[in-house]
């Protein structure tokens, strides 16, 4: 059976890659001539390296005949008036610069294109030509990263079935991640633990951007950061670029886009899960700042409020998110951008037979507030200086209560806990000559911390204390980064990275280096290595742990030093045709210094948790490794259709102080796959401007890993009892899951509707994902995987 489905995924992808190659000369992307409506395409052009504009650029609209152009003027800007909406590609050159095409933009009735391009220079210096691109679309925008990257649009954020316009769930579809089957946006990259996943906005750390987030995980249910906000953006599995620390399992480096500089504009959104309002524009004409800002309310909060649903738990959200740029002429640029949002839930477990009767509630609530300044000075043509400061806090809240022996409700858990941060962060870009370019910087994170948790399991009133702490700390990073294109075929990126936490006197120093080859325009071969290292979360420092011989409680975690992890990547690249591109790695990646319990006869590693924080005392004596191979094929969207292909096979393993071998970690799923389609119809004739987006996502993940239960001992005690002899023995089923969606898309005057249907888990497949014990039943239950869930959006844009 294996060999079969082997034998008809391989023919299935020489199928494709066949067709695509014999169909790649017959492709056409000319303009919609016939359209009815038009809208205008500007932007800027500028050095890649040294972010300076540039003059004389030609920026053309790929297929149109006439030729539809413009160049670029003293500061960079171009402007195309009259493209007909539709989908266009944009080619854009100048001399002594390599080409790069802009494929795939969507032109809408109801707002303008505006792109900030950045192109790169050519080392081969020819005087009356224009040299090839040697790049594809599939590489990252952080021109210092050579594995492992993948730059992802909000176009593709809005288009890939199931995402729910989410980039952690988007991202879920790219080699070597895995999403998780329960429902929340976590990430598992590589067999790591969502816990190593950094999140970077506008250049700056910042903490998990989720709504109903947990003390210390970097997941929730849905991202704070909405799509209608972000530009596109790049996400990282392996050997990050030395900029990035505190980091060891995957990075998210998230950019906003700036709002439109010379026109207003609005957009109205809503559906099941919210409804949203975006507006930017121009502060006056001619001055060339602008603003962009959204807010979002979640739909079932306001059908609560109205009393038109009744269930037991009506998740509530809002959240407010917006950029300022304001340039000046001798000053440099300054932009600001903030991101705030708060999310509750209160659920009640009520009686099936008597609604009435409540046998426990819980209240959980979370919040989150981000907000940046941003300064950029070009200190000359090849130098340029950027200096961000930015404060941000989330606080999160849990409180639960059952009812006790004689049936009264009382809070049995309470937890309440506030991280803050303030941080100030420094790069300076040097563009030496084509071949040469350094960047270095250094950031200071002070971070504050109040941290409140207890719980009473005897319903006596007497509470035991979890976490009691306030105060803060200090996160010194700084690195030094070098890259040295040797020829135009060959580029090296290498640097270094160090890291200081003030709160123990713990230390990280961690070489980088990355390679990329180009044997032709079609072929390349990758090689990355970097020691990577993160802070734990501040609640596991300080977590209370029972001294079970003096019964008392104390922070023993306190001086428990940095989790780190060296990464070995290879890969390699091939461009079947402008459109088709196939991306091999293989990867290795030792985890040392790894928290486990210090008990010699224990498998616990902290690692393997989602979130939280555990009463347990812990020292860095753990090992990890995790090594796989990953596959992509992806065929870009190109006249209306796009396919992506993605297989991982990988082992995760851990080895604690009560291990003799290594033993599978939680999340060793053992593989992944991923496949998506879509296809784009136009609906009538073309100047009605009408289109129907079909898209499909079919996933399969290897179940993770368990600790069963002692059903014995949890029937005795009538709560949950693991058996810690089978610690992550046990492996959860296989999950399937298939997403459809659909939109329309109409153009008018000066206005875009779309309306979308997305479902995810359309055949209602229920995996089991875990094991738990109900107390109040007294029996074992399932958790299964996230069901069938509808979501229908109405989108207009003016």
């Amino acid at each position: 059976m294996n060999k079969l489905l082997k034998l008809i995924v391989s023919v299935l992808l020489l199928t494709l890659i066949n067709a695509e190659i014999k169909a790649e000369g017959e492709e056409k992307s000319n303009p919609n001539t016939n359209a009815k409506y038009f809208q205008t395409i500007r932007g800027t052009i500028i050095d890649q390296d040294a972010k300076i504009p540039l003059i004389g650029a030609t920026v053309i609209v790929v297929g149109s005949d006439p030729i539809m152009g413009a160049s670029t003027d003293y500061d960079g800007n171009f402007r195309i008036d009259n493209v007909p909406v539709g989908r266009v590609n944009l080619e854009v050159s100048s001399l002594g610069y390599e080409k790069k095409m802009i494929p795939n933009i969507v032109v809408g009735s109801g707002k303008e294109v505006v792109l900030n391009v950045e192109i790169v220079e050519s080392i081969v210096k020819l005087d009356d030509i224009t040299v090839k691109a040697k790049r594809n679309k599939a590489e990252a925008l952080n021109e210092m990263a050579t594995v492992s990257a993948k730059v992802f649009t909000v176009e593709e954020t809005k288009r890939y079935a199931g995402s729910f316009n989410d980039p952690a769930r988007m991202v879920a579809a790219f080699a070597g991640v895995a999403g998780d089957p329960s429902g929340n946006n976590d990430i598992i990259v590589r067999g790591n633990s969502p816990k190593g996943i950094l999140w970077i906005l506008e250049g700056i750390e910042i903490p998990n951007p989720n709504h109903f987030a947990n003390e210390g995980s970097s997941g929730g249910k849905i991202n704070a950061l909405n799509s209608a906000m972000l530009s596109n953006s790049d996400f990282f599995s392996g050997a990050f670029a030395p900029e990035y620390g505190n980091a060891f399992s995957g990075v998210f480096d998230m950019k906003l886009r700036a709002g439109n500089n010379e026109k207003r504009e609005y957009s109205f959104s809503g559906g099941a899960l919210g409804m949203e309002g975006t507006m930017e524009g121009p502060f006056k004409n001619g001055y060339g700042g602008s603003y962009l800002i959204n807010y979002r309310y979640s739909s079932l909060a306001i059908l609560d409020n109205l009393g038109m649903v009744n269930f037991y738990g009506v998740p509530k959200y809002q959240d407010l998110s917006f950029k300022i740029v304001l340039p000046t002429n001798k000053a440099g640029n300054f932009e600001i951008f903030g991101l705030g949002g708060k999310s509750s839930i209160y659920s009640e477990d009520v009686d099936e037979n008597n609604e009435d009767y409540v046998f426990a509630t819980g209240d959980w609530s979370a919040k989150l507030g981000i907000m940046g300044l941003i300064h950029t000075y070009q200190i000359n043509e090849k130098t340029y200086i950027k200096n961000i400061i930015s404060t941000s806090g989330t606080q999160s809240g849990r409180y639960y209560s059952p009812r006790d022996t004689i049936g009264n409700l009382y809070e049995q858990f309470r937890d309440d806990n506030t991280n803050t941060s303030v941080k100030f962060s420094t790069t300076l870009n040097s563009k030496i000559n084509a071949q040469h370019r350094v960047k270095a910087g250094v950031t200071y994170s002070d971070l504050g911390y109040k941290l409140f948790a207890e719980y009473d399991d005897d319903a006596d009133g007497v509470y035991t204390p979890d976490l009691d702490k306030n105060g803060r700390a200090g996160l010194v990073q700084a690195y030094v980064n070098w890259k040295y294109r040797m020829t135009d075929d060959l580029t090296m990126v290498s640097g270094i990275h160090y890291m200081h936490f003030l709160l123990n006197d713990s230390k990280s120093i961690e070489p980088r280096m990355g390679l990329e080859y180009r044997i032709n325009p079609q072929q390349a071969f990758t090689l990355g290595f970097g020691i990577h290292s993160k802070v734990n979360s501040i609640s596991t420092y300080f977590a209370e742990v029972e001294n079970e011989e003096t019964n008392t409680f104390s922070a023993s975690n306190k001086d428990l030093g940095l989790s780190k992890a060296m990464h070995f990547v290879a890969g390699y690249n091939h461009q079947f045709t402008q459109n088709l591109h196939l991306k091999t790695e293989i990867y290795y990646q030792h985890l040392y210094d790894v928290p486990v319990e210090n008990d010699p006869t224990s498998s616990y590693v902290l690692l393997n948790n989602m979130g939280g924080w555990s009463n347990t005392e812990f020292v860095n004596k753990g090992l990890g490794r995790n090594y796989g191979l990953e596959l992509t094929l992806e065929r870009f969207y190109h006249n209306r259709f796009y396919y992506l292909a993605t297989a991982s096979l990988y082992q995760s393993e851990f080895k604690a102080l009560g291990d003799d071998d290594y033993r599978s970690s939680r999340f060793n799923g053992n593989y992944i796959s991923n496949f998506l389609i879509g296809k784009e119809f136009q609906l009538g004739n073309k100047e009605k401007n009408r289109t129907l987006a079909v898209n499909a996502k079919v996933t399969l993940l290897g179940g993770s890993r368990y600790t069963p239960l002692d059903i014995a001992a949890s029937r005795e005690k009538n709560e949950g009892v693991y058996n810690t002899n089978e610690y992550l023995a046990k492996k959860a089923d296989d999950v399937f899951k298939t997403d459809v969606s659909f939109s329309y898309r109409r153009d008018r005057k000066h206005t875009t509707h779309e309306f979308k249907i997305d479902l995810q888990n359309v055949t209602n497949n229920q995996a089991v994902v875990e094991e738990y014990w109900d107390d109040r039943r007294g029996e074992l239950e399932y958790a299964y995987q996230w069901a069938f869930i509808p979501n229908v959006i109405y989108t207009i844009q003016f």
